[in-house]
């Protein structure tokens, strides 16, 4: 559903579930699983998702609810759904400064993934009126709340780098982050942090080597199938990010079942072919980014 912030409207899924959180990237047409952010009703259940520092503890009580975004690790028993963190290590956390969207978050008591509820690559929309015009049926419910009042996204600000670094720019300017922090970065085109996470040509990369396309599966490797699978044989193990051939559910599959295959006495994972349509163009991508070697 779509629901009111103070910087734009969100398109919420349910951030535990991995078939929801694949619905957003299907209704919007995201070419990429870019990460997700989570919005939150309170400071106190962002610390129950990520490894939380004094850092974040000062820009909470300074920002939050407000339109800024944390990217901090995921603690190792986050039950956010991997799909939502494009399968990284990290997660970014926000408590939106919006009656509604704070009143929606404590009723249904769950962490509410949610990008900007329009079309990809087309214009953030900032009323309801814009969530139809761009999303249509493909949205069930609009939740209004009037117009958004800041109108850009959240300010992204990475707090696992040695200095915080803004990896977007919004909301919350750099002078007032620096005026509680002091030194904060800038990702650039030309830095070591990408301005986007996954932007890597190495990325999402398991231990052990993946294979694409795969017709066939060695004895000693593991098979990540997608469609029928029973003319494959062999293999150490196997896993199918959908027999029935459905892209959501392959997407909401694809990072839990790649960490699942990823294991020692595998001498790597054999990927059957997926067609590059709809959400096959984001997972063929990523799976891409997991091949190339670091």
């Amino acid at each position: 559903m779509a629901f009111p912030t103070e910087t734009v409207y969100g398109l919420g899924a349910d951030a535990t579930n991995d078939k929801a959180v694949a619905s957003i990237y299907a209704a919007k047409g995201r070419p990429q699983f870019n990460p997700l952010i989570i919005h939150l009703p309170d400071a106190h259940a962002a610390r129950d998702l990520v490894e939380w520092n004094e850092t974040a503890q000062s820009l909470a009580d300074q920002f939050w609810p407000g339109p800024l975004t944390l990217i901090l690790p995921r603690k190792k028993d986050c039950h956010v759904s991997l799909l939502a963190s494009a399968g990284m290590d990290t997660l970014a956390v926000r408590v939106p400064h919006h009656p509604v969207a704070l009143e929606l978050l404590k009723a249904v008591a769950l962490p509410i993934a949610a990008p900007s509820a329009n079309a990809s690559g087309k214009l953030s929309p900032t009323t309801p009126v814009h969530v139809a015009e761009s999303l249509g049926d493909k949205v069930d419910m609009i939740l209004a709340g009037g117009k958004a009042q800041v109108g850009v996204e959240s300010t992204v600000l990475n707090l696992t780098s040695k200095v915080p670094t803004i990896l977007r720019h919004g909301g919350v300017t750099k002078e007032k982050l620096e005026q509680l922090l002091g030194k904060v970065d800038v990702a650039d085109g030309n830095s070591d942090a990408p301005l986007s996470p996954g932007m890597l040509a190495s990325h999402y990369a398991p231990n052990i080597p993946v294979r694409l396309n795969a017709s066939s599966v060695n004895a000693d490797e593991a098979l990540l199938a997608f469609g029928p699978d029973r003319f494959i044989r062999g293999g150490k193990a196997r896993l199918n990010l959908s027999e029935r051939g459905d892209m959501e559910e392959a997407a909401a599959n694809l990072f839990a079942m790649m960490r699942q295959l990823d294991k020692p006495d595998h001498t790597g994972i054999a990927v059957m072919e997926i067609p590059n349509v709809g959400l096959g163009a984001a997972i063929n991508d990523r799976l891409k980014r997991a091949s190339t070697p670091a």
